[in-house]
């Protein structure tokens, strides 16, 4: 028997590459994943092999795609999600990359952006993206490569290279180089793209001496984004739907209503709150980014960001060999009362909002002789928590106090996790019923715009919750672990100043 209407829902991560084929009503119908290396050249650098990122996608692709053929899928369609503000640049003829992918998590731009907002441009930048003046996002990643790849910047300005986040290089790969496209979530990463006019914006690129030839078309999440190589998959499917991670998660979370909020845990966390059709400015420090645009609607979100959650779990795997696997901290952390006053601030790749110091380093704090490893592993988990606590803290700031949050990402596998995030942040948090919304949300894309669905109420009807956590800690210690939180931040920001 066979199923119709699936979709085939690329998602691209920063560290592993995955694959997942879903029914017209959301369920798994197979799925494949394969990690690939993270390289580390120099301190604050993090890079990718544009390769693998391909060749760990196509495979995971061809695999998902033998298994639901076994079980009768017929799949119309492809989504795109990926990791975010990761920049290539590849030769337009061979379309080989010129250097290997500048990893979003990179901070090796920080003095060139020190340099732009000491020069006045924060405001301008700001303004006009919604983001701030950070080695964060794409722009300064691109200006980096033009100005130290031999002959890069000549070849830019002959039109002879493109650059691309990675949804355009995977979609420049697939169509065989047809199309060199990116949508409005991608392209709002950028510090490239005006939020507010939706297009590429001259004065950034003049800013950031980018030639504007470099840039790919700018399209909706819902929209044709031309089709595979029938050489690729086996045969030609069209790409329909493609949305960055964070904003694929909140869509497969149907945070579709202003004020819907929801966080997401993978290699970093990412809380964005709906807005509705308005940008709206924080005071501090959180990102103004473009929710989606689905078919003609712009919706707005606010942002925060933590670079580091599960990648460190992953530095306990296999920096430490604390643990063989991630499930295995579950256990770990309910085996010990409390955290013993030991706190982890997991800077390692500098902190996000609501702080913003690409130069700040991990640190842990309250080590005794009594320290264990159950206890690091407890003060990672605790970490991931409690940099959430801050950026609700500046929502709230902002004027903006959610009263629960959906929560999703391979972390909140772990019991333990939501519980201690429910506490912490002393409101409801709710477990969906696929975890993995950020496939999800890329297949609903995609299935709107082929027509299995006919709009974002129709997803919204069904969304499931698998489980609710209300918050069950006593205040006291809440504050405590609140307070001892702070201090760690506040002597990791002292010690790399």
């Amino acid at each position: 028997m066979s199923i119709r209407n699936c979709i085939l829902s690329i998602d691209q991560g920063t560290t592993s590459s995955r694959a997942i084929i879903f029914g017209p009503d959301s369920q798994i119908l197979a799925s494949a994943q394969q990690e690939f290396e993270q390289h580390y050249p120099n301190d604050g650098w993090v890079e990718h092999t544009p390769e693998d990122i391909w060749s760990s996608t196509l495979q995971v692709c061809k695999k998902a795609l033998v298994e639901a053929s076994g079980k009768g899928a017929e799949v119309i369609a492809v989504g795109i999600t990926n990791q975010r503000e990761t920049t290539m640049v590849w030769d337009r003829k061979t379309g080989k990359p010129i250097y290997n992918a500048i990893v979003w998590q990179d901070r090796r731009t920080a003095a060139q952006c020190k340099t732009l907002r000491e020069a006045g441009h924060s405001e301008l930048v700001q303004s006009k993206t919604g983001l701030l003046l950070d080695p964060y996002f794409s722009a300064s990643k691109v200006s980096w490569m033009l100005d130290n790849v031999d002959g890069a910047r000549q070849k830019a300005e002959a039109g002879e290279l493109a650059f691309g986040t990675v949804d355009s290089f995977l979609i420049w790969r697939l169509t065989a180089g047809r199309v060199h496209a990116t949508d409005v979530t991608n392209a709002s990463r950028t510090n490239l793209f005006n939020i507010h006019t939706l297009k590429w914006d001259a004065d950034l690129l003049e800013l950031f001496c980018i030639p504007s030839s470099l840039l790919p078309t700018v399209k909706e999440c819902t929209d044709d984004f031309g089709k595979t190589c029938p050489k690729m998959l086996g045969y030609s499917l069209p790409i329909l739907g493609v949305a960055g991670d964070q904003h694929a998660a909140s869509i497969g979370q149907c945070c579709f209503q202003k004020g819907a909020i929801k966080s997401t845990y993978g290699t970093g966390c990412f809380v964005m709150l709906n807005t509705g059709d308005k940008a709206l400015k924080s005071k501090n420090k959180l990102l103004t980014t473009v929710a989606y645009t689905i078919k003609g609607q712009t919706h707005y979100a606010l942002e925060g960001s933590i670079f580091v959650a599960g990648a460190a779990i992953q530095w306990l795997r296999d920096g430490l060999h604390l643990i063989q696997c991630a499930s295995e901290t579950e256990s770990l952390a309910e085996s010990i009362n409390d955290n013993h006053g030991v706190f982890l601030v997991p800077a390692f790749a500098g902190l996000g909002a609501p702080y913003w110091e690409p130069n700040a380093r991990g640190a842990i704090f309250g080590l005794t002789r009594g320290t264990t490893g159950a206890h690091l592993v407890r003060a990672a988990l605790e970490s991931v928590c409690l940099q959430t606590h801050d950026l609700l803290d500046a929502m709230a700031e902002d004027g903006v106090k959610p009263k629960h949050i959906k929560i999703d990402g391979g972390m909140v596998a772990n019991d333990w996790v939501c519980q201690f995030l429910a506490d912490i942040l002393n409101i409801e948090a709710k477990r969906p019923k696929i975890l993995e919304t950020t496939a999800l949300g890329a297949a609903y894309l995609a299935g709107l715009q082929a027509g299995i669905y006919q709009s974002t109420a129709e997803l919204a009807s069904m969304n499931e919750i698998e489980n609710h956590f209300a918050p069950q800690m006593p205040q006291t210690t809440r504050q405590k672990l609140l307070k001892g939180w702070s201090c760690a931040i506040q002597s990791t920001l002292g010690f790399n100043a």
